[in-house]
This record gives C-alpha cells, structure tokens and sequence, in this order.
C-alpha cells in the first residue's frame, strides 16, 4: 500500500509494505538539480549527448561526460550505459538508458524495451550500493513515445521494484514541463 505525501509540484509515494520505507517522488523541475546518487539521462544509441535531457547533462556537467560516452561508443536499446557525472558535484553517475523511438517498434516491443531501461538503472543501483535514483520521462521526446503509454510503463517498472526492494531507495521521476508532470501524475496517482 502507498501513503501519499502532497507537496507543490511533487506527488510522494511511501511504500508502507516495504520495512525500510523506500518512496517514489514525482517533481516537476529540472533533473540536474536533483541531489541522488544516479540521474538517468533519456540517451541514444551512440550516447551523443544533443537536446532535452541529454542537453541540460552536458550544459551542467561539462564535455567531460560526452568524453566518456564517445569512449563507451554505441549502446544498444534498451540498455544503459555509465558515466561519472562530470561538473555535477551532488550526483555520482549518469546512467544513459537509450529507449526506443515509438515509431520504430511494435507499440509492445518499445514497451519492453523502455521497461527493459527502468529495470536495468534500477538493478544497476543497487548493484553499486547507492541508494537514490533520479529518472526522466525517458523516449517521450524526439523519440516519440506517447507520454501516457510511458508514464504506465516506466511508473509500473518502478513501483515493482520498489516493492521488492531489501532496503531504502529514494526513486524520483522528474518531469521538466507542466503538461508532462499533469499526466505522469494522473497515472501516478490511478496505478500507486
């Protein structure tokens, strides 16, 4: 069962199941600014970090981090890849989760790889031992997944892995617009 805290422009969900009390937090904002462990970069499959989320990455982080993602070079969908966190001093990692361009799938097949991305940061989390995670609406750009079907998919994702979860995790999905934050929220609050 979820307890849910209300605050401006967030929407806090406490797994009162879990003993360690993991939450999930919905923030409208900018990903960059979180202070977690990991932020989740929505990347593509040759990690070049261009607009939207990546953009806001490489304007804070510095060139360093697109440095080391030309080194990584090509990572396939539904698969992530990892990066210190350059010039963004409150976060350890980038973990480039390249989701699917909608288009190009079976509306099935981009869910299981979007899926597959939320599984992969979030088991990646825990096999490090750090203990906060902050995702976009990763593929909902450019990439032309449609925002309702995402917030499903990647919400579903994180609220079985939270339930699951052996110890505190602090799981937030930051949404940067109005519209994207309104709709995440909707879904949010009819599947936690």
């Amino acid at each position: 069962m979820c307890g849910m805290m209300k605050e401006e422009k967030s929407n806090q969900f406490i797994f009162s199941e879990n003993p360690n009390k993991s939450k999930l937090t919905l923030i409208q904002g900018d990903i960059t600014n979180q202070i977690v462990d990991v932020l989740v970069n929505a990347a593509n499959e040759q990690l070049i970090l261009g607009t939207g989320v990546a953009g806001a990455i490489r304007r804070k982080g510095g060139l360093g981090i697109q440095e080391e993602c030309n080194r990584i070079g090509y990572t396939p969908v539904g698969r992530i890849a990892i990066t210190s966190a350059g010039n963004i001093k409150q976060v350890k990692y980038i973990f480039h989760a390249v989701g699917p361009q909608f288009h190009m799938y079976s509306p099935k097949k981009a869910d299981e790889l979007l899926r597959s991305t939320i599984t992969q940061s979030s088991n990646k989390l825990v096999e490090l031992n750090l203990t906060s995670i902050a995702f976009p609406a990763i593929s909902t750009g450019i990439f032309g997944f449609p925002k309702e079907r995402a917030a499903k998919v990647i919400l579903s994702e994180l609220i079985k892995f939270l339930k699951n979860s052996t110890k505190f995790l602090d799981v937030r999905v930051c949404l940067f617009s109005d519209d994207d934050y309104t709709i995440f929220n909707s879904i949010f609050q009819k599947i936690c």
